[in-house]
């Protein structure tokens, strides 16, 4: 990294000018205008030329405040997402049965799904008795596992019949061996030095990884993305280990996907690079890890709030969408259920997945009270039945759809920390968007808890959001919260 700081005549500031090696040259633009302007003057030709080169090869990075990219689809603003394991969803396993669902995920309150690799799997080197979804033969192929192609597209032609979007998994890290391109095409992948084909992880046997070197293997990879938002209208991708690929190839597809359709793109990783051209939204992993960790003990409610306040005020642009869950498939399939990951702290823990910024998102089953973990490469169907979860999680994902200070991205509120309102067991915040306000008041631990909170942003008279019941609150309140209890409430300007 080379910085340039300014002479005595300067105001102070600098340029950094960082060469990343999945994203090119970035420009971090983070300097006073009086220098800028002077620097101009001396060196216009040259800067301009530089940052024009630059510009075809990486990305221009400004402070985390910059306005949004303008790549959200506007449907986006206020879903959240649902995840489904065609496999695993039904004894027939087919995409008939997921469509005949939709219109139960959409009483939810939930507008946007993601379903898994719908690609026909490897039989090469496969694990278990039906193979990896994540190990594709043919990227323009629909697995007959499934169904066939008519199936899949009455399925998001349903979906919009419904006002709900589709994106698909897609899988650009690797292939499953026996896919035509390594007949065809063995440029587009990596080799050992003996010529032979590697997996990209030891452990992952049964696929090989792609090489994006290769300017042919982008191409192909942009036109079979095309090919499924073209013939099939699907509404975007979940990109698999996007960490794995290079940024400056989700930045290529992204441009060209635009020129087909306004897609909407989640990247399995969290780069924040990835919210600059290429995605809307990003896996918080990180924020996941930091509830195991206060469950565990590890951390407290002031560990929490600080490591959110980083997240949002520091590290992420305004217009990132981090996706927050308690399980998701690799979660259910690899580590444990909900309920033995989180214990008595999983509601308190959900709300505050809903609460903060970012989109909420579940894994099918979730609303049934899925407690056993799904095998991945083999048939284990998830038990459907009435459960309490669903009322929840309906009530949570309409009051998501509803009131604008839980929009995603740039569309919601920045949360607030009330003043005395985050202590080792409690965290309180607010956050309110064109007269909607909500107020989280969470007890993070497994004691009985009381907090003071003087503040006048909560004074006001709110609703419960779970049941109902009116609360008039004076800017200043002393609350006691029962075990990881809870308080969701919400306001709107008459």
């Amino acid at each position: 990294m080379k910085e340039f700081q300014s002479s005595s005549e300067w105001p102070k500031g600098f340029i950094v000018v960082e060469v990343n090696r999945q994203t090119g040259p970035v420009i971090v633009c983070r300097m006073y205008s009086r220098m800028f302007n002077h620097m101009l003057q001396r060196l216009s030709r040259f800067l301009f030329a530089t940052i024009f080169a630059f510009s075809l090869l990486g990305t221009l990075v400004c402070p985390a405040t910059q306005a949004p990219f303008g790549m959200y689809p506007d449907w986006s603003k206020n879903v959240g997402i649902y995840e489904v394991n065609v496999r695993q969803f039904s004894p027939q396993g087919r995409f008939e049965q997921v469509t005949a669902y939709l219109p139960q995920i959409k009483a939810m309150g939930i507008d946007l799904i993601w379903i898994m690799p719908i690609h026909e799997i490897g039989e090469a080197n496969r694990k278990g008795s039906l193979g990896s979804y994540y190990s594709v033969r043919d990227y323009k192929s629909v697995n007959p596992e499934f169904g066939s192609g008519a199936d899949f597209k009455a399925l998001v032609d349903r979906a919009h019949e419904l006002g709900m979007y589709v994106i698909i998994d897609w899988v650009a890290n690797h292939t499953a061996w026996d896919h035509p391109w390594t007949l065809t095409n063995p440029e587009f992948y990596e080799t050992n030095e003996a010529g032979d084909f590697i997996p990209p992880v030891e452990d992952w046997t049964d696929v090989i990884a792609l090489n994006y070197a290769n300017d042919g293997l982008r191409l192909a990879m942009i036109d079979a993305m095309e090919y499924w938002v073209r013939e099939y209208g699907v509404d975007g991708y979940r990109c698999d280990v996007a960490e794995e690929v290079p940024t400056a190839f989700w930045n290529q597809a992204r441009q060209a996907l635009n020129q087909v359709a306004p897609v909407f793109m989640l990247a399995e990783g969290q780069l924040p690079e990835f919210h600059q051209q290429a995605f809307e939204m990003s896996y918080a992993w990180h924020q996941m890890g930091e509830m195991r960790k206060l469950k565990a003990g590890e951390i407290d409610a002031k560990d929490l709030a600080d490591y959110e306040s980083y997240e949002q005020d520091e590290k992420y642009p305004r217009q990132a969408i981090r996706m927050r869950f308690l399980s998701n498939h690799d979660e259910n399939s690899w580590h444990s259920t909900v309920q033995e990951d989180y214990g008595p702290a999983a509601a308190v823990l959900r709300a505050y997945t809903f609460a903060a910024p970012g989109m909420p998102m579940i894994y099918n089953g979730e609303e049934a009270g899925l407690d056993k973990m799904l095998r991945f490469f083999d048939k284990d169907l998830i038990e459907w039945r009435p459960h309490s979860q669903r009322a929840l999680l309906t009530r949570l994902f309409q009051w998501k759809k509803r009131n604008q200070a839980l929009w995603n991205g740039a569309h919601g509120g920045a949360f607030v920390n009330f003043q005395t309102g985050v202590d080792a067991q409690v965290w309180a915040f607010y956050r309110q968007k064109n007269g909607d306000k909500i107020i989280a008041i969470l007890n993070l631990s497994p004691e009985s808890a009381r907090v003071t909170i003087d503040d006048p942003a909560l004074a006001g008279r709110y609703r419960d959001v779970l049941t109902d019941q009116s609360h008039h609150l004076s800017a200043r309140e002393n609350i006691t919260l029962s075990p990881w209890g809870y308080w969701l409430l919400e306001a709107h300007s008459l």
